[in-house]
């Protein structure tokens, strides 16, 4: 008997159940990112996705779709939009030494 199996694209956003998930997800995006803020914002997009789009641009006062695009692979959103995006998901960030 043939069984044909299907897959479905691996999406990081169904995994980020808990405020403690996207938490950590975020920290160890922060500590790998390349210095050009990619991985972060693909992180903050994954998120926000998790928590839902439409209520983190509520929160955060700005529109679902220039969210979508800011925080897009290909986005530059500026840093307060980071900042709004962060604190509307309940998260912070914070400095350490090395």
């Amino acid at each position: 008997m043939n069984v044909k199996e299907e897959f479905k694209p691996y999406d990081t956003a169904e995994y980020l159940e808990t405020p403690e998930d996207m938490a950590g997800y975020l920290d160890a995006c922060l500590e790998e990112d390349s210095g050009d803020g990619a991985l972060v914002r693909k992180a903050l997009g994954n998120i926000a996705r998790a928590y839902g789009m439409t209520q983190i641009a509520k929160d955060s006062g700005l529109g679902r779709e220039s969210l979508y695009k800011a925080l897009s692979t290909n986005g530059n959103p500026e840093f307060a939009t980071i900042m709004k995006v962060i604190k509307a998901l309940g998260l912070k960030l914070h400095a350490s030494t090395a």
